[in-house]
């Protein structure tokens, strides 16, 4: 579905992706972990077309996206800080995505919104929010066209632990039906029960990349923080896989 192809990124001096090669495919649920810099995010943002990488190539089912922009209406996007227009309330923000989007043949989903109570809080404006209800209206936008792939940034960070639950189980859901979706998060407790395969960056290289089952049968651990923290701690599982084909 969407493929990566020797994609190099540099920031000035600082190579921030350094030929990534990879292929995710509709149905995975995938983990893009690293410390902080390591090039998850400028990787992400490439995808999206908010980076564009100095070589490479990037596919979606099976065609080149550089300098086109119709693909990224199959992707739903949770940004890890949502920027919005401050002086906007909750319903004009969300009024304005439907008429950018708008798609006769796709009824806007809003029952994450819903489930978040912001219906309740329609009339607030965007300057008024917490973080964490700015993170449930990024969340209800991200999930509300009924995308093919979900690429969803720290989607739990500030979120109380009732509304994450409510956003894992939407996720859940959405990779139930076969839906393409990318995680970064640095709690890797909250992604046991979602994801189907792990990716680790460090200085935008992939360390490793590796279905969750295959993690686990390698560590011996069934935690995925903990079979994480087993290799990283100095147990060696091959060649960066951006040096190699995808598993």
């Amino acid at each position: 579905m969407i493929e990566l192809k020797n994609i190099s990124k540099k920031f000035g001096r600082l190579q921030v992706l350094n030929g990534i090669n990879t292929k995710f495919k509709e149905g995975e649920c995938i983990a893009l972990l690293g410390p902080n810099g390591c090039g998850k995010t400028t990787m992400i943002k490439t995808i999206l077309g908010m980076v564009v990488p100095d070589s490479g190539q990037i596919l979606f089912d099976g065609k080149e996206v550089n300098n086109e922009w119709q693909y990224r209406k199959y992707i739903g996007y949770m940004p890890q800080i949502g920027r919005y227009p401050e002086n906007m309330t909750i319903a004009h923000l969300i009024q304005m995505m439907k008429d950018i989007r708008k798609d006769g043949n796709i009824a806007p989903d809003d029952r994450l919104a819903k489930s978040f109570g912001l219906n309740d809080m329609m009339n607030k404006k965007m300057r008024t929010l917490s973080g964490g209800t700015t993170q449930k209206v990024s969340a209800s936008l991200a999930f509300m066209f009924k995308p093919r792939v979900l690429i969803l940034d720290e989607p739990t960070a500030g979120l109380d632990p009732i509304s994450s639950e409510k956003l894992k189980e939407r996720i859940i859901e959405e990779k139930e039906k076969g839906k393409l979706i990318l995680i970064t998060s640095h709690i890797l407790s909250e992604l046991d029960d979602l994801v189907t395969k792990v990716i680790y960056m460090n200085e935008g290289n992939f360390l490793f990349e590796k279905p969750l089952a295959e993690l686990k049968e390698i560590t011996g651990e069934e935690k995925l923080s903990r079979a994480v923290a087993k290799i990283m701690g100095g147990q060696s599982i091959g060649k960066p896989s951006n040096q190699m084909q995808p598993a």
